[in-house]
């Protein structure tokens, strides 16, 4: 097995080394070689190497550093408009207007995402998922000029690494996999799968810097916290609405 999935990190600074476009395109290609539900292949790829959309679209990513540092950003988009124009050309109506429909081509732009990101962490390059994506979905519909049936589910940042940085925890594999059948959690086993991720180092110092309790409450009432849960949650709402899938 390619060593490279256990020795993955993610990768937030980057040289100022270009990639290749013949690289470039054929990693997307090795991409879109991924499962897709029918084969329809219901998800679009945005390619951002201008400047100056890169700076357009870091606000809509917090202005996370590496949306500008990296020389390639990439926004994998749940798109069911090309399959309903192309059914609607060929006397077929399609009946994608609904939340499962969304679901499906989410999870196409997932699978196609994260081969395009294995086959670049093999050619060398590093990555970084930007899960701010479908926080500000309605801003980045707008700076990328995604029609209705399109809507962004995730964003990549891909480039030559300026340095290795330390790799960071799993929890067991005993806290994520069940046999034939799905073993709930009691205390001791929570306890026990969670023990070495709370006295890591920097973990420590995560609750120290935040001034809680536990490492738990870093997460809830920090980082995602439920107000902000459900304030994304609406506009991700109103999003699927706009682009219709919510009726």
């Amino acid at each position: 097995m390619n060593s490279t999935y256990f020795t993955r990190r993610t990768v937030r600074k980057y040289s100022e080394r270009e990639i290749d476009p013949s690289l470039l395109e054929k990693i997307l290609a090795a991409g879109t070689r991924a499962s897709t539900t029918g084969n329809m292949q219901v998800y679009s790829i945005i390619v951002t190497r201008d400047e100056e959309m890169k700076r357009r679209l870091a606000p809509a990513h917090f202005n996370q550093p590496m949306v500008t540092g990296a020389p390639v950003v990439l926004t994998f988009c749940a798109d069911f408009n090309r399959f309903s124009k192309w059914c609607r050309q060929r006397d077929a109506e399609p009946g994608y207007d609904n939340f499962l429909s969304f679901m499906t081509a989410a999870i196409d732009a997932l699978l196609v995402a994260q081969t395009v990101c294995n086959a670049a962490e093999e050619e060398g390059l590093g990555i970084c998922y930007l899960g701010t994506t479908t926080y500000n979905a309605d801003r980045i519909i707008d700076i990328l000029g995604l029609p209705g049936g399109v809507v962004p589910v995730t964003t990549v940042t891909m480039g030559w690494p300026a340095d290795v940085p330390e790799q960071v925890d799993r929890l067991p594999l005993e806290a994520v996999v069940h046999g034939e059948r799905y073993l709930d959690y009691t205390p001791e086993m929570i306890d026990n799968i969670y023990r070495e991720k709370e006295s890591r180092d920097d973990s420590l110092g995560f609750i120290a810097e935040n001034k809680k309790k536990t490492l738990a409450q870093v997460f809830t009432e920090v980082r995602y916290k439920k107000a902000d849960n459900e304030f994304f949650s609406g506009k991700l709402l109103e999003v699927l609405k706009k682009q219709g899938f919510m009726k």
